[in-house]
């Protein structure tokens, strides 16, 4: 019964094979008899400090001392006090004689005076980080003294420990006892085991066993006295050897000197408090101290004091210890960012700190905190989050992407900032390789067929730059159904000159994947019409997209002739490497202040902007650009009408208006636009084919004829074949005028169907055909203002 309420007491479990930890390898000092191993947990393995003390038997004065300090340690609490995590006591026979172990489980902490060698401070990085450290021992023991009333006794080198963070924390709380100042009368002994502290620690009262003397003293006299000798000890290098040794102050900073002097006193009522220490020393004042509490009182700064210091964050903290930064102020600012006490400019501070780290040990610390911060809903952290993926993302795994950072940047895509909607995008050039097929299909591409046609100019070209980026990433189903649809139909055709620059450069980019039908039929059709475009950038690249594709179609001729491969024509063309390198983005970043307009061509868009295709016979487009596009608001075309805007719904198909519903059907959105096959074409459309292969400069009578025949036969091809979208797989020829203008019209004709895909035709400013003229032709509708009005004798 009495072994069972000693381990009670004591602390728990049964003996050391029950200890839920394991004991490795020790330490080279630790305070008094104990002695400092390293440890883990069995369950975890999580790392644990394990401090063992030694005696013949259970009435031993170290055991009951040590059991004292077990006892106040489990019981007191503080963030500069060592935190107890388990102990026991065990029994044991050792050559004959009967041995009890004493065994107090901790937080992983190493000894003072091996942290200093390890870290190997010097000049001011070392003052600055000794001055942090005992402003936090200076925390805990005017802790004890003014709000527990207790005295440590023993404040020396030896019982302080460091933790991982680099944190000084007090222990060694063997001597540990209550402060009975209030019988002054009594001439007992104060501290029971006060004979445990060596002799150079004990202030001249103490020494003298002056116990009446130390009870009129105040409560901090004989701790202050012990701060004044881990100060020596600390700056000296040196163990203390005897009293007489602390008049020597060689070693002492000069703005530390007076405080120092004052907690030595030899009258104990005159000694210095250390809160007053803490309160008023200029020791104390000092960008790292006062970094360091600024970051643990966050919670308590406005708004306008944390974006003033995290402002000021990235540069502050190259000028500080490295090691402290990573293993202290990076973990706080972590921390602070994933329970929202930190702002938003905390990221960048965050991620320039973390740059010092192995890829390993940023994997461990920051990632975790960046993928909880996707799911943030503050606008600042997303943007944040976004603009410096480049720094982290190639660190995110495809799992984690795919099912928790993904589905929290998708929310970018309908975000109702454009500059948000262009960081989404941009961002998954670096996300999109680590995601599944399913959410390629199910939500990515979905996403990207709207934004094609978003009311930014900026992210419509982009968007065709993406796609042409991730082509290689997309299966070859889904490559079959999109990339043509995407950068024939929707790019070409684009009111926004770089957006069809933009789409003739990625199809020059992904040219490997098109065989020679797709080629012949949809691609150099489209291509062929922008040599006559009005913008100069884009009439460049277009013969530059037209050389590249016919040289492709010669080199098949010459294999079909030679019989030299006979899957070319199932294969596509394997002599022209396609895909070689990146394409660039054609278009500037929005800014937060406005947006780009939407109705501004570039007059000169730089060809940098998307990898050239040359127009040698052999190109091949490898080399990224790294020159962006500037979108101008002003108009470089005098007589060039405002375009409407594309909307979010016009030609890709049924859309579900829940992600989560779209997620459940594996169609991208340019399902729609995939045009049949082997189709003959209808008199009419046969009769716009060789409207369209009369050269350009034509009579006018004639251009007016087949303008009228042009709207007319689509209207009635529409009727004719309803599932027919592309009809004849060459594009129309352009209407012109002697400017060259582009004009945006509208179009009433709802069964026109290029009118929801497609951005508006050009016009001419040639008058319509009469209605005696053609073949079911329409009398022209009425125009606006007053008419003149033809009646017959019989009308009225």
């Amino acid at each position: 019964m009495f072994k069972f309420l000693k381990e009670v007491v004591a602390g728990s479990g049964t003996g050391l094979k029950d200890l839920p930890y394991n004991i490795g390898e020790p330490y080279a000092s630790a305070w008094g008899s104990w002695l400092h191993f390293r440890g883990t947990s069995k369950d975890d393995g999580a790392p644990v400090s394990i401090f063992s003390l030694s005696g013949s038997n259970a009435q031993d004065g170290h055991l009951a001392a040590g059991r004292n300090g077990v006892k106040r340690l489990r019981t007191v609490r503080h963030p500069n006090i060592l935190s107890f995590l388990h102990s026991t006591e065990v029994e044991t026979v050792d050559a004959g004689s009967p041995k009890v172990t004493i065994y107090m489980v901790t937080e992983p902490v190493m000894p003072l005076s091996d942290k200093i060698k390890e870290l190997g401070l010097e000049g001011s990085q070392r003052d600055e980080y000794y001055a942090w450290g005992l402003h936090q021992i200076a925390k805990a023991v005017s802790f004890l003294n003014n709000d527990c009333k207790l005295v440590h006794a023993n404040v020396c080198l030896a019982s302080v420990v460091v933790t991982q963070t680099l944190d000084w924390k007090l222990h060694a709380f063997d001597v540990l006892s209550e402060f009975d100042g209030n019988n002054e009368t009594s001439s007992g002994q104060m501290l029971q085991y006060a004979w445990l502290v060596e002799a150079q620690y004990k202030s001249m009262e103490l020494a003298k066993s002056d116990w009446a003397g130390i009870k009129k003293s105040p409560p901090w006299a004989i701790d202050s006295w012990g701060m004044g000798c881990l100060i020596y000890e600390l700056f000296s290098g040196l163990k203390l050897g005897k009293t007489e040794e602390l008049r020597n102050t060689v070693f002492i900073p000069k703005s530390l000197l007076p405080d120092y002097q004052r907690l030595l006193s030899s009258t104990p009522s005159r000694r210095l408090n250390t809160s007053k220490l803490i309160e008023n020393s200029e020791y104390f004042q000092n960008k790292l101290v006062d970094t360091i509490h600024f970051m643990e009182i966050l919670s308590l700064k406005d708004s306008v004091e944390k974006d003033t210091f995290f402002r000021k964050l990235p540069n502050l903290s190259e000028q500080l210890p490295q090691q402290i930064v990573l293993k202290k102020l990076l973990p706080l600012l972590a921390s602070a960012l994933e329970y929202g006490s930190a702002s938003a400019l905390a990221l960048t501070a965050l991620l320039k700190m973390s740059s010092a780290l192995s890829a390993e040990e940023f994997c461990v610390k920051v990632l975790p905190t960046l993928v909880k911060l996707f799911s943030s809903n503050d606008r600042g952290i997303r943007v944040g989050l976004l603009q410096h993926i480049d720094q982290y993302g190639e660190s995110l795994s495809a799992q984690v992407v795919d099912e928790q950072v993904y589905p929290h940047v998708a929310t970018g895509f309908s975000d109702t900032s454009a500059f948000l909607r262009e960081l989404t995008l941009k961002s998954m050039l670096i996300l999109a390789p680590k995601l599944s097929q399913r959410t390629f299909s199910g939500s990515l591409l979905k996403h990207l067929s709207r934004l094609q046609v978003d009311e930014e100019p900026a992210i419509r070209t982009n968007t065709t730059i993406l796609l042409g980026n991730i082509a290689s990433y997309l299966n070859e189903g889904t490559r079959k159904r999109v990339l043509i649809n995407a950068f024939t139909v929707r790019a070409l055709r684009d009111t926004f000159p770089p957006a069809r620059g933009a789409g003739i450069m990625a199809l020059c980019a992904t040219s490997s994947y098109y065989d020679i039908t797709e080629i012949a039929t949809r691609i150099l059709p489209n291509v062929v019409v922008l040599t006559i475009d009005p913008d100069n950038d884009v009439r460049s690249k277009a013969f530059q997209a037209v050389d590249q594709f016919l040289q492709m179609a010669k080199q098949y001729y010459e294999k079909t002739n030679t019989a030299e491969d006979t899957e070319g024509a199932s294969m596509g063309i394997s002599s022209i490497p396609g895909n070689a390198g990146l394409l660039g983005w054609a278009m500037s970043s929005l800014t937060l202040k406005g947006k780009p307009s939407d109705n501004a061509p570039v007059s000169s868009v730089s060809s940098t902007a998307l990898p050239p295709a040359s127009a040698n016979a052999g190109s091949v487009i490898d080399t990224p650009p790294t020159a962006p596009l500037r979108v101008r608001s002003a108009p470089d075309f005098a007589e060039q009408p405002v375009p409407t805007s594309p909307t979010s719904t016009d030609g890709w198909g049924e859309m579900e208006n829940e992600l989560d519903e779209e997620c459940e059907n594996d169609k991208d959105g340019w399902d729609d636009l995939e045009p049949l096959e082997e189709i003959k074409p209808t008199p009419a459309l046969a009769n716009i084919q060789a409207a369209q292969r009369r050269p350009v400069s034509q009579p006018v009578s004639q251009t007016k004829q087949a303008a009228n025949l042009q709207s007319k036969s689509t209207s009635k091809l529409k009727k004719d074949e309803d599932d027919e979208l592309w009809g004849s797989i060459a594009a129309p020829a352009p209407k012109t005028s002697k400017s060259f203008n582009l004009r945006s019209t509208v179009t009433d004709d709802d069964d026109d169907p290029w009118a929801a895909i497609a951005a508006p035709a050009p016009t001419t400013k040639a008058k319509p055909l009469s209605s005696a003229r053609g073949r079911s032709a329409k009398p022209a509708a009425p125009k606006l203002g007053a008419q003149r009005l033809n009646r017959t004798s019989s009308g009225v």
